[in-house]
């Protein structure tokens, strides 16, 4: 694997939760929504990731009707007024996650944008997830933010790259993309011609038995995100 000091780039694309997020246990004080419907936490994550494209891409932003059709699927049964206070403690538990960003985060965004990188975000969320954005002291760093709900794509989806690029002005060859590697992100970055970081401070907490298969995908693996410095 190349040196990291040898990585320059114009435009730095970066991936949200588990890459700038704090870890999980400083988001808020609140369960998980897998905790509060009593279901396996393995079970819940297979049908945000892998079976629930229409929530992600946007073809679903009714919060109530997103909780409602994934919880069926497993736990029929559940009522309306659950289901609407699990909606309840999702947007918190995720706002506080945006608001509460780590300081190192914050500073190497505004170290990046001192040294006149383009900074592009580029994250795989539903309506929920990212209803606090603007509150977050990071939102004003970026020069191209790519919410999948709004654009109509998520990752590993080529397009969802492509239009960040191309709202950034810059080609593949002048980009890098950093994330955790979840939702195949990798993969995709890497196809469309992205040179790809790979940071592990959070998943090799949560889930260390994917970290070597997401590194197949991986130019650069880093623990934290001040190495990007």
């Amino acid at each position: 694997m190349p040196k990291l000091s040898d990585l320059n780039k114009k435009a730095y694309l970066f991936d949200l939760f588990h890459t700038l997020t704090g870890r999980e246990s400083t988001w808020a004080n609140l369960p998980t929504t897998s905790e509060f419907f009593g279901i396996d936490r393995m079970v819940w994550n297979d049908l945000l990731f892998n079976g629930s494209y229409d929530r992600l891409c946007g073809r679903e932003k009714d919060e109530f009707l997103i909780i409602r059709g994934l919880i069926d699927r497993v736990k029929p049964g559940v009522s309306d007024a659950t289901v609407h206070e699990a909606v309840r403690i999702r947007k918190e538990r995720f706002g506080q996650a945006l608001i509460n960003i780590p300081k190192e985060s914050v500073e190497t965004l505004e170290t990046l944008k001192k040294r006149g990188k383009k900074l592009g975000l580029v994250s795989n969320v539903d309506v929920m997830e990212i209803a606090l954005w603007e509150k977050s002291p990071i939102a004003h760093l970026f020069d191209s933010t790519v919410k999948s709900c709004y654009a109509g794509y998520a990752k590993p989806d080529a397009e969802i790259y492509e239009l960040s690029m191309r709202e950034l002005g810059v080609k593949p060859d002048e980009a890098v993309f950093i994330g955790d590697g979840g939702s195949d992100e990798l993969a995709g970055a890497k196809k469309v011609g992205l040179t790809t970081v790979m940071i592990t401070g959070i998943i090799q907490e949560l889930w260390p038995e994917k970290i070597p298969d997401r590194r197949k995908w991986a130019d650069y693996e880093i623990v934290s995100i001040t190495e990007l410095l």
